[in-house]
């Protein structure tokens, strides 16, 4: 075939994970002409990731998906950490009432579970085409687009198609980074690590509902609750401990002793990782990008290695939508900003995991978890962390902070209201006579109550918002809002919306 009669794409996705799944949606609710290609020809039935927070949900709901996952999620109330008696060294409590992003702190869940949420919804995205059991096996970026080569591997053919750009949500051992060559910063956690998925027999209530770090130093260990009546163990494999017989079912129901007898659970899965602490020194080249763990990996300590990936895309999926339309006039100044917003981001996540993880396997526990998050009455406890944006799009004191999501009069949750797009949320006397561009939500504190504690939150009278809902700018008066207002970027959405009064 030609590259005249090739197939067109706008974007090509390679991977059909969470991640690759998630910009697929937000893509195809911008209208965007998407493909998916995705090696596997179903969803991996066991468990994997299974934590996400209310950012992450927040972008869910944005996609439509809030609902349909809520029955099928778990709310974590939080992670302890104790030592070998039992003793309570740190305590990480995840408020149990629905918080500022109109979601809980913390879920667990299954991911098969999500998956096929984000594929079965997959089938109402116009825009979005999706081909599963095909590979990629060569990409060539030729300036003006790109070109992939992929074989379906149900009929052994090979196809060809060109795209303006192509995102690799393919995983830690991703080809897409293999083509845009970058090397990784390594930040010195390399662990093995056998993970064990139960399922139990019977109700286990002294098991507990927190998820709890055991500082042992001889084999550090972690307990996790998960929804219904799954339990998952990661226990540390010591150096010269062959991973194949750990993970046989002797080695696991003798691991798993203190906890859990043969009789009460059924084992759904044993495997050894190996917890990296790594992120891409380059997340693009030229029409090539990557997300998730093709450009970051993380030791599982915060719960963050899947919702680092749902927050890159959230990220660029407007970014991708606005330049594949034509509606920015840089298109590499805006797609550079992707990675110096996410980086420094992704990189507190993980280096915050890794030195958990240092706490977790030292034999100081208690002296150096009360070192590490010391409190005024002596106890250790440690509060989530929210870091910032790096520099990018967006300028000003408080650019690169989440916003949070007020309810409006009527009780829906604003960005239901607003859409994926802009939105200036304003002290209703501030934005009186503002008539904002088309494309722009405006949502006043008239409109939505609750967008008051926010904008005391941040000192400010008005934040422009952009569609990730971090902020794009503040003011305080109408100079200042005019001229925010003149920052707006346009809506990648195909149909824009003004807000709650359109």
């Amino acid at each position: 075939m030609t590259a005249t009669q090739e197939e067109a794409f706008e974007v090509a996705i390679v991977g059909y994970g969470p991640v690759g799944a998630t910009l697929g949606h937000l893509l195809g609710l911008c209208g965007v002409n998407t493909l998916i290609l995705e090696r596997e020809d179903a969803i991996y039935r066991l468990p994997r990731a299974v934590h996400f927070d209310d950012e992450v949900m927040r972008t869910f709901q944005a996609i439509g998906l809030a609902d349909a996952l809520s029955p099928l999620v778990r709310i974590n109330p939080g992670m302890r950490f104790v030592d070998t008696a039992g003793k309570l060294l740190l305590d990480w409590p995840r408020a149990g009432e629905v918080g500022r992003h109109g979601w809980h702190a913390s879920y667990r869940f299954h991911q098969p579970d999500l998956e096929r949420v984000l594929r079965d919804a997959m089938a109402g995205r116009s825009s979005v085409t999706v081909r599963t059991h095909c590979e990629a096996s060569l990409i060539e970026d030729r300036d003006t687009h790109v070109r992939l080569r992929y074989e379906d591997m149900r009929t052994g053919r090979a196809h060809s198609v060109c795209a303006n750009y192509i995102v690799g949500c393919d995983g830690a051992r991703s080809f897409v980074r293999g083509l845009i060559e970058t090397e990784m910063e390594d930040y010195g956690f390399h662990e093995r690590w056998l993970v064990i998925d139960a399922l139990l027999k019977r109700d286990k209530p002294e098991l507990g509902d927190y998820s709890i770090q055991y500082c042992n130093p001889a084999r550090p260990a972690t307990y996790v609750r998960g929804p219904a009546n799954r339990r998952r163990w990661e226990i540390t494999v010591l150096p010269g401990e062959d991973s194949t017989q750990i993970a046989s079912a002797p080695a696991v129901w003798k691991l798993l002793a203190p906890w859990l007898k043969p009789e009460e659970a059924e084992l759904e899965r044993a495997v050894v990782y190996t917890f990296h602490s790594l992120i891409a020194q380059d997340w693009r080249r030229g029409r090539l990008l990557l997300a998730g763990d093709a450009a970051h990996q993380t030791p599982p300590f915060m719960g963050q290695g899947m919702c680092a990936g749902i927050r890159d895309v959230a990220n660029l999926a407007w970014k991708l939508a606005l330049v594949v339309r034509g509606r920015v006039m840089d298109a590499d100044t805006l797609l550079n900003t992707y990675q110096s917003e996410r980086y420094p981001n992704a990189r507190e996540y993980i280096t915050t995991a890794v030195r958990l993880g240092g706490l977790i396997n030292t034999c100081a526990g208690e002296q150096a978890l009360h070192s590490a998050f010391p409190r005024p009455d002596g106890s250790a406890r440690m509060e989530s962390i929210a870091p910032p944006l790096g520099p990018g799009i967006s300028r000003g004191e408080h650019a690169g902070r989440l916003f949070g999501q007020p309810r409006m009069t009527d009780g829906r949750l604003m960005d239901t209201v607003t859409g994926y797009a802009p939105v200036l949320v304003a002290d209703a006397a501030l934005a009186r006579g503002i008539r904002p561009p088309g494309g722009l939500a405006l949502v006043t504190t008239g409109e939505a109550p609750g967008a008051c504690v926010e904008l005391r939150r941040f000192g400010v009278g008005v934040a422009l918002l952009r569609p990730d809902r971090y902020i794009h700018g503040t003011a305080n008066d109408h100079a200042g809002l005019a001229a925010l207002v003149a920052t707006a970027f346009p809506s990648p959405l195909s149909q824009p919306t003004n807000g709650p009064n359109q």
